[in-house]
Parts: structure tokens; C-alpha cells; sequence
């Protein structure tokens, strides 16, 4: 399951915790959403491209048992993005839950 521009918002989430390469972001996500978001290579590495490319993470390379991977974390901008980002994300997800109890009879 994949929510429409979501993944930025949890890439950054995820990197508020500490510095991080690709596969463990993915990871990360998948077991903390349960196993409902699971995001692939080929939507993960163009995300965290943009993402690099907003200045809101930033890469380096490591060296980690005897292969190079690319570690990314996030910068100060990426932080005010994140704070930014939630606010907006909570306002969005009360309204529709408004509106859904109202459908669904709860409201």
C-alpha cells in the first residue's frame, strides 16, 4: 500500500531518528506501519533524491562490511520541513475523519 506523497514525510521521520542508508529506511517504514506501507527501490530512491535535492537530507558514503553504502540524514531545513509537514498532516487527517465518522454515522 502506497499513500499518495506520503513517502517524503516518513523518509524524514525516519531519518529524525538518526542517519540511515535506503534499505533500512524502507525497512524501517514497513515494520513500523506493520507491513502496510511498503515501499519499493523504484519509488524509494527517487524520493530520497528529491529529498536531497530540497536540501532537506543530506548523503555521505560508508563503508559497511566491506560494501559502500549511502547514509543519509537530515539537515536543519529538513527538520523545519518535518515539523511543517506534520502540522499540515495532522489538520488534513482531523478533517477527514470528520468527515468520514459523519458518513460512516459516528459523527
Amino acid at each position: 500500500m502506497h499513500l499518495k506523497g506520503t513517502l517524503p514525510i516518513l523518509i524524514l521521520q525516519v531519518l529524525e531518528r538518526g542517519p540511515s542508508h535506503g534499505y533500512a529506511i524502507a525497512q524501517d517504514i514497513k515494520q513500523r506501519s506493520k507491513g502496510v506501507l511498503d515501499f519499493r527501490e523504484g519509488t524509494l530512491y527517487p524520493a530520497l533524491h528529491s529529498q536531497e535535492a530540497k536540501g532537506f537530507i543530506e548523503a555521505s558514503q560508508r563503508v559497511e562490511q566491506g560494501r559502500t553504502r549511502r547514509y543519509y540524514q537530515l539537515t536543519q531545513k529538513g527538520r523545519k520541513a518535518l515539523a511543517k509537514e506534520k502540522r499540515e498532516w495532522q489538520e488534513s487527517s482531523n478533517a477527514i475523519n470528520l468527515i468520514l465518522g459523519e458518513a460512516l454515522g459516528h459523527g
